[in-house]
């Protein structure tokens, strides 16, 4: 039990630890549904505990990586809704690890605030810990730093995750060559990436706020660039299972098809897109037309409907669109690889 204190020095100074306390514990009980049963402590201790079941590899390679929503947070301020980008940020980072075999097993958070208030804290860490809880993946801890004069009334939002996939199992890129298909996995907006030029192109250019209607999309602003950021682990997961060979995956995120694929191509071969095959959702055309953005900063800045890139042998594509499909996901065939020198055409 904390003691009492007879002054509320760090409070008058911007600083509530008992808030954070109180909030922290109301989303509790979230965190411990999320629990696997290699987490040797609940969340609370100075640093996490998971023990790796050995029992299930030959020789486990642990992947992990860190990132963070990004300016999409000030659409969420605008919205004043938050439990999105909770989401957000777990699928994200569950994207850039599976991309290589992993599976995710735990999840780290960090919260920088100026003022630490509510529903702002709790509907973020529901959010992630809802996230996580679809992905079989553990809340194993985080941190929260209430910084008064440091953000002002901002926060911002960084995820860290860390998955295991066997050695021999990982995915490269390294088998891909020319012949090999391209099997696009469809996103729903924005997903994390290219809002700096979307608040520009909405706000700035054209006026509008968060919760102006438009016909073109059938939606308010907001609700078009609050949209999730999809997660693609069920696919990859299901794939796994089919022993579908599964020889490269891009996540299409900041730098969109012409920046993320060449990460996994082979330099002897060059992909090649039809940007006709998957839909295009109404927010990217909005922005396109309205913000003059020319097609191929368009492809580079922002996903364009393509928020992964499969590479599997021809002969398997149909059984890879089906994989995809099964799991809810517009997927189809959306290129070819062809010999070239490690880099994206796109048609």
């Amino acid at each position: 039990m904390s003691p009492k204190v007879k002054s509320d020095l760090y409070k008058a100074a911007g600083v509530d630890i008992d808030l954070a306390t109180e909030l922290l514990g109301q989303v509790k009980r979230k965190f411990a549904a999320t629990r696997r049963p290699e987490m040797l402590a609940p969340v609370g201790g100075f640093g996490g505990l998971f023990q790796i079941d050995l029992s299930r590899y030959r020789e486990p390679v642990m992947v992990s990586s860190i990132d963070g929503v990004g300016t999409k947070l000030m659409i969420a301020m605008m919205m004043e809704k938050f439990d999105t980008v909770g989401h957000d940020i777990v699928n994200h980072c569950i994207n850039d690890i599976s991309v290589q075999g992993a599976e995710p097993v735990y999840f780290m958070d960090y919260i920088g605030i100026g003022k630490l208030r509510s529903p702002l804290y709790d509907e973020v860490l529901s959010g992630i810990a809802d996230a996580c809880k679809a992905a079989n993946c553990a809340v194993l801890g985080g941190e929260t730093a209430e910084m008064p004069g440091m953000y002002g009334n901002d926060f911002d939002l960084v995820g860290v995750i860390t998955g295991i996939v066997e050695k021999s199992e990982l995915i490269t890129g390294e088998k891909i060559r020319p012949g090999y298909a391209a099997v696009g996995f469809g996103s729903n907006g924005l997903h994390t990436n290219g809002f700096s030029l979307a608040r520009k192109i909405l706000f700035s250019q054209c006026g509008y706020n968060v919760h102006t209607y438009l016909d073109e999309l059938g939606e308010t602003v907001g609700e078009a660039l609050l949209k999730p950021h999809t997660c693609y682990y069920p696919a990859i997961r299901e794939a796994q299972k089919a022993k579908l060979s599964l020889d490269g995956i891009a996540h299409i995120t900041g730098g969109g098809l012409y920046d993320n694929v060449p990460r996994i191509l082979p330099d002897n071969v060059t992909a090649v897109f039809d940007s006709s095959v998957l839909p295009v959702p109404p927010i990217f055309k909005v922005l396109v037309e309205k913000g003059h953005v020319d097609p191929v900063e368009a492809y580079r800045v922002f996903n364009m409907g393509v928020g992964m890139v499969w590479f599997v042998p021809a002969d398997q594509a149909d059984k890879a669109v089906a994989i995809g499909r099964g799991q809810g996901f517009t997927a189809a065939v959306i290129g070819e690889v062809v010999p070239g020198h490690g880099d994206v055409r796109i048609r």
